[in-house]
C-alpha cells in the first residue's frame, strides 16, 4: 500500500478500499454452496462471465421464459442491525420466485447482487448461504451473482441485496386469469410472517416504541420479537407447481407490497371482484400487536401488510376442496378468504367476522 502522504508514492485498489483477494476468497467459499442448489438443466458451477442453462435437459419442449427480479427492502436493515444475516438470502429468492409462480411458471435459476462499502466474507458466506437455502426451497439453481465493494456508498457493516430469477412455462400453459369467473372460490396461503413488506413502517415503530427486540413476543412467549419479524418468507413454489400443471388453479396473487387489497385485482380480468371475509381467518398475533402499537386504521393494513395470507389461489368452487387437501398435504395452512363476484375489477374486505379489514376497499381504476 502507498504512503498517501507521498505523492509519488504508486497507488492501488485495494488502498482504495477494495480487495480482490477478498473478493476472490469469497467466490471460492460460496461455489459448494452455489454447487449444492444443482438441477436438471443447470450445474450451478460459478467462476464464469455467464451462467447456463438448457431448458431441453429441464423437461420443457417448448417453453415460455418468465423473469423477475426484487429485492428485500429495509428488512435489510433489521437483519444488519442485529446480526441476523443467516436468512434475509431466504427472503431474496422469496420474492422472486413466488412472483414467477403466479405465472405458472417454474423457477429455473437464480442470481444475486451483494453490494457493500468494505466487504466482510463472514457476513457475505452467511447471506450467499440463505439465497442458497432459498434456491433449494424453489427448486432453482444459483447460477452467479455479483458481489460489489465499493467505498463510499454504504455506511460501515450496511449492505444491500437484489435477486433476479427466471422461470419457465410451456406455451399455452401460462396463468394469465383470464380463466377467473365469479363464484370461483379465493383460499389463502397463511404467510410466515411480515415476509418482506412494510418493514419501514416496522422499523419505525420499534423505534418509536422502543421494542426490547430480544424479549418474548407479546403474542408468542415461545421466541423474541425479534425473531417473529425476522422470521424469512415462506416459499410457495413446491406445493402449487402441482396443481399448476393439472391445470386446477385459475389464478395466483402473491400477497407483496399493496397487500390483499392490491395484490389480488392485478390477476383479475375485467368484471370479476374479489370478495375477501376479514372473519375468514383469526389475524395472527403478530398482525394484531403490530395494528395495536400504530393504531393503524383497517384499510392500512389491508394495503401495507399480508395480514397473514401470504399467497391468494383462486379456483373454481368444485375444485376447492381437492385444492385445498394437496396444498394442505404439502405443508400449507390453507383459509377460504372469499370469492369471485360480478363487478368492477377491484377488491373489498368486508368486516361481517371481523373488524381489521372494516371497509378496506380498493376500485381497479386507482391502477396506474
Amino acid at each position: 500500500m502507498s504512503d498517501t502522504n507521498d505523492p509519488s508514492a504508486p497507488y492501488s485498489y485495494e488502498q482504495s478500499g477494495v480487495s480482490i483477494a477478498a473478493g476472490n476468497a469469497l467466490v471460492r467459499a460460496i461455489a459448494p454452496l452455489a454447487r449444492a442448489t444443482a438441477r436438471p438443466g443447470a450445474d450451478a458451477d460459478l467462476g464464469g462471465f455467464g451462467g447456463f442453462f438448457d431448458p431441453k435437459a429441464a423437461g420443457f419442449s417448448d417453453p415460455l421464459l418468465v423473469a423477475a427480479n426484487d429485492g428485500v427492502g429495509t428488512k435489510v436493515k433489521l437483519a444488519i442491525d442485529h446480526d441476523r444475516h443467516d436468512a434475509i438470502g431466504v427472503d431474496l429468492v422469496a420474492m422472486c420466485v413466488n412472483d414467477l409462480i403466479v405465472q405458472g411458471a417454474e423457477p429455473l435459476f437464480f442470481l444475486d447482487y451483494f453490494a457493500t462499502g468494505k466487504l466482510d466474507n463472514g457476513v457475505a458466506e452467511r447471506v450467499v448461504a440463505g439465497i442458497a437455502e432459498g434456491c433449494k426451497q424453489a427448486g432453482c439453481a444459483l447460477i452467479g451473482g455479483e458481489t460489489a465493494e465499493m467505498p463510499g456508498m454504504y455506511a460501515a457493516g450496511d449492505y444491500d441485496l437484489a435477486g433476479f430469477s427466471v422461470g419457465a412455462v410451456e406455451r399455452g400453459e401460462q396463468l394469465t386469469g383470464e380463466a377467473i369467473a365469479p363464484g370461483d372460490i379465493i383460499l389463502g396461503l397463511e404467510s410466515s410472517g411480515v415476509h418482506s413488506n412494510g418493514f419501514s413502517l416496522v422499523r419505525r415503530l420499534a423505534a418509536d416504541k422502543n421494542w426490547d427486540m430480544h424479549a418474548p413476543a407479546p403474542f408468542d412467549d415461545s421466541r423474541s420479537l425479534l425473531d417473529a419479524l425476522i422470521a424469512p418468507t415462506r416459499i410457495y413454489v413446491k406445493a402449487l407447481l402441482p396443481l399448476l400443471r393439472e391445470g386446477h388453479i385459475n389464478g395466483l396473487a402473491h400477497i407483496t407490497g399493496g397487500g390483499l387489497l392490491e395484490n389480488i385485482p392485478r390477476v383479475l380480468p375485467e368484471g370479476c371482484r374479489a370478495m375477501i371475509d376479514a372473519g375468514a381467518w383469526d389475524q395472527p398475533g403478530l398482525m394484531a400487536f403490530l395494528q395495536e402499537q400504530g393504531s393503524i386504521a383497517p384499510g392500512e393494513m389491508a394495503r401495507t401488510f399480508n395480514c397473514g395470507i401470504g399467497m391468494a389461489v383462486i379456483v373454481r368452487e368444485d375444485r376447492a376442496g381437492r385444492v385445498t387437501q394437496a396444498l394442505e398435504d404439502a405443508g400449507e395452512t390453507v383459509h377460504a378468504i372469499g370469492r369471485i363476484g360480478a363487478g368492477k375489477r377491484g377488491c373489498r374486505i368486508g368486516a361481517a367476522h371481523g373488524d381489521w379489514g372494516a371497509s378496506a376497499e380498493w376500485e381497479a381504476a386507482h391502477d396506474a
